[in-house]
């Protein structure tokens, strides 16, 4: 009875059994044997094939609506700036939109206040996107000349130089003003240089010039941004020089004047006097010597002389050696040299057709010798000629 108590209470008791337990070791084995496949849930997609088109950022599509034609926009403002943003992503289509875009404008624009718009939306296109200045003036040139709207306050040029007026007349206190003004009057004052550049005044007779009065303002520019050498103005003073100083030089040269000199004086006092940064005295200098070299406008001047005789004491140094039939050496340096040169060639014996053993030089009879062609081929022809070219370039030099 005691040893009966005592292995109950030495027998561990087993632990409830868990819902595992309850599993039977055949359907666990068929578990490790084939693993359950779980299915994922099926999404709906919302996509339509009713959306609207998606265009990444930045996209312009403009092609499209242009080709539908100005009906697609409500505005003349919205067509415009369409086509504006257009050029500016991709300026190599001008040459072939800009006559289908100045003709629905011919179309469009009849009022004053229209061609009042246009000319703005272009200016400020110009003068606020960077790098749009050259194909904004190169727009505006192709306008003026294509729109045939000219009512009495003004044809199309004439608008775009009163609206540069009205920015011209403020350079001094734009000089003056602060980092974002400043930055605009710059803007403003490249665009005017590239006006000056591209805007062709076609004359009576049918002569093509510059508008006079873009050179004068130009040059009223320069005394504002000098007048304030702080390192912006200047950097823009530089930039508009390099852009059109050779077009001015010369322009100013035509008339006698000598506006040039005085620019360059005052480009040295600058640098001498004011408190830029030495950066911007770089730039300066380095205009300067720009200028100097006529604006890096290479003249087809060449040093080389032919050598002769007279002015080359080496001229005979590598002129062959020649002997007469009495064996006297000759060259072309003697004064002789033509006769007995003449006399050489008439010799009989000078090129022989037969060695002293009787061999025959001349060919005849060799079938080998009868079928070579006496044409050299193509390329070692261009070869040969090279060769002489390149060798008659070094003796020159």
């Amino acid at each position: 009875m005691d040893s009966q108590c005592h292995l109950e209470q030495a027998r561990p008791q087993r632990a409830p059994p868990s819902p595992q337990d309850n599993i039977p070791q055949q359907n666990s084995e068929s578990a490790m044997a084939k693993p359950q496949v779980v299915v994922a849930p099926v999404l709906m997609s919302k996509l339509s094939v009713n959306a609207p088109e998606f265009y990444p950022s930045g996209y312009s599509n403009y092609t499209e609506s242009y080709e539908d034609g100005c009906e697609d926009y409500p505005t003349l403002s919205e067509y415009v700036q369409d086509f504006l943003n257009h050029l500016t992503e991709q300026p190599g289509s001008f040459e072939t939109e800009i006559e289908q875009f100045a003709e629905t404008l011919n179309g469009w624009v009849t009022t004053d206040d229209s061609l009042q718009e246009l000319v703005e939306l272009i200016y400020q296109q110009a003068t606020s996107i960077p790098n749009f200045s050259y194909m904004g003036a190169r727009l505006c040139n192709y306008l003026s000349h294509h729109l045939t709207i000219s009512p009495q306050s003004g044809n199309f040029r004439q608008l775009l130089l009163k609206r540069c007026r009205t920015e011209y007349e403020v350079r001094d206190q734009a000089a003056k003003g602060d980092e974002g003004t400043r930055k605009r009057f710059h803007a403003f004052v490249l665009f005017l240089g590239e006006l000056y550049l591209n805007l062709e005044i076609k004359g009576t007779n049918g002569q093509v010039t510059r508008a006079d009065i873009l050179q004068v303002g130009l040059r009223e520019l320069l005394n504002a941004l000098f007048s304030n050498p702080m390192d912006d103005n200047l950097i823009c003073a530089v930039k508009l020089l390099k852009l059109t100083g050779s077009v001015l030089e010369d322009a100013w040269k035509e008339k006698g004047k000598n506006d040039m000199e005085e620019i360059i004086q005052r480009i040295e006092n600058v640098v001498l006097d004011a408190n830029c940064s030495r950066d911007v005295k770089q730039m300066l200098l380095k205009l300067v010597e720009l200028r100097s070299s006529n604006w890096g406008r290479v003249h087809a001047t060449s040093t080389y002389r032919e050598a002769t005789p007279e002015n080359d004491p080496n001229y005979f140094m590598n002129e062959p050696t020649f002997y007469t039939s009495d064996g006297v050496p000759f060259t072309a340096a003697d004064p002789d040299y033509q006769e007995k040169y003449q006399e050489l060639l008439e010799r009989e014996d000078f090129f022989p057709d037969y060695e002293e053993n009787g061999t025959d030089l001349s060919g005849a009879g060799d079938p080998y010798l009868d079928d070579i062609d006496d044409e050299m081929d193509p390329e070692i022809e261009e070869a040969y000629e090279k060769f002489c070219l390149e060798s008659e370039r070094k003796l020159k030099q």
